[in-house]
């Protein structure tokens, strides 16, 4: 790297290039606007067309007629609006998963650049149905805003912890105000010194529910503001303890958004005919890649989840940054008797709802329907699917990994050679 910026450079080259540029016109600003208007993104696509690499052929696949003619469905989605995005889109199944919410056979749309993704999952899917399905179950909910506080000293922020807790009936009154699905369950404060992070924690129906606890809680930090006794010199909603869109050792030995599992007993033969390799080499996969993670210091231990999880969540309309925090999770393998083997996995963090953000968008309720979860009462049997679609990721790459066909599947499937 230090070869690279020193290429063809001087020290003075570097220092004039790393200086606040203020004389160089800027090129023009992008509008924003309130609503998605025709005339805002014609206006828009001007300026990209005189100022940046794009082209009319470039314009002509974002900006389409689909994407002109349905722009009024994104008004709430998305704001300076240029057009829409495609991706190839795969399915796997039919995954059978016998679970506490969803039961039956599902077909699971796949939203991804990635060859060799879709196959490797739709031979875990196949192997799973292959024995009667997975077991799965939802056994946790929550979803937490941490707003922050801050205190004249110690004692204020101690007195404070103490008011709150005694105010919960009425906080939870406020926030409720605010919608009609969420409930606040807990307030859980932690005080550090003179600040005081308040954990709220809310169940949000069928929603993954992001906005909603944000507008809950912002109106209990107001209440906050007025009747509290000991009055904060400051606050913010969110002071970073939540776990959002990050992986954390807090959510992880909790919950954020859905906890759910997944397991599947396999017979050996079965292993030997679908992943090419024994119930005892995966074991012993198991045990050393689980070493592994513990050694590199990984929250959880798995395999690829992010895999899946993004793949899906593109293809349903969940916000794919929640990747982040729901690809956290533990993978388990035990050798039973009769040359059996059972695998599991428990996902802590699964964000996602079926009603709500982006699952409404033509394309993204066309995948929920595929998987027949679009709308209500529904986000509890596709969180376990979820944890089913990742059981299925697991075994197939430890079967390849395990077969020693990992490499040769991707170079046949992503780069076309035999």
């Amino acid at each position: 790297m230090i070869a690279a910026v020193l290429s063809g450079r001087t020290h003075a080259d570097l220092d004039r290039q790393s200086r606040p540029d203020t004389t160089t016109p800027l090129k023009p600003w992008i509008r924003p606007a309130k609503h998605l208007e025709p005339t805002f993104t014609a206006a828009n696509w001007r300026i990209l067309l005189a100022n940046s690499g794009a082209g009319e052929a470039d314009k002509s696949e974002l900006y389409d007629a689909r994407a002109q003619e349905q722009m009024e469905r994104y008004e709430h989605n998305i704001e300076n609006y240029i057009g829409t995005l495609r991706l190839p889109v795969g399915v796997i199944g039919p995954l059978r998963v016998n679970g506490i919410f969803a039961k039956g056979d599902y077909y699971v749309p796949l939203a991804t650049t990635e060859a060799a993704l879709v196959a490797s999952y739709g031979r875990g899917a196949r192997l799973i149905s292959s024995v009667g399905g997975a077991t799965t179950g939802t056994l946790a909910e929550g979803v937490h805003r941490s707003p922050g506080f801050a205190f004249a000293s110690t004692t204020e922020a101690g007195l404070f912890v103490a008011w709150v807790i005694g105010a919960f009936d009425m906080l939870k009154e406020v926030a409720e105000t605010t919608t009609r699905h969420g409930k606040l369950v807990e307030l859980s404060p932690h005080l550090e010194g003179d600040h005081v992070y308040l954990v709220c924690s809310y169940t949000t129906g069928d929603a993954a529910g992001q906005n909603m606890v944000t507008i809950a809680t912002e109106a209990v930090c107001r209440a906050i503001e007025a009747h509290s006794p000991v009055k904060p010199t400051y606050w913010f909603v969110e002071a970073n303890f939540s776990g959002d869109k990050k992986a954390s050792a807090m959510s992880f030995l909790g919950v954020r958004g859905r906890k759910v599992t997944a397991s599947v007993e396999l017979p050996g033969a079965e292993i030997e005919k679908q992943l090419h390799t024994t119930p005892k080499r995966m074991e012993d996969y198991w045990r050393m890649s689980a070493l592994g993670g513990v050694m590199s210091g990984s929250i959880g231990v798995q395999g690829h989840y992010a895999n899946g999880l993004a793949a899906l969540y593109l293809a349903t309309g969940q916000d794919a940054a929640c990747v982040a925090e729901s690809a956290v999770g533990v993978t388990r393998i035990e050798l039973r008797e009769g040359n059996r083997l059972f695998v599991s996995v428990t996902l802590p963090n699964v964000i996602v709802g079926t009603v709500g953000g982006g699952t409404g968008l033509p394309t993204q309720a066309a995948g929920l329907n595929i998987l027949g979860l679009k709308g209500a009462d529904n986000a509890r049997a596709f969180a376990e699917v979820i944890a089913a679609v990742c059981l299925a990721g697991e075994l197939s790459i430890i079967g390849a990994l395990c077969s020693h066909e990992f490499a040769s599947a991707h170079k046949n499937l992503a780069r076309g050679k035999a």
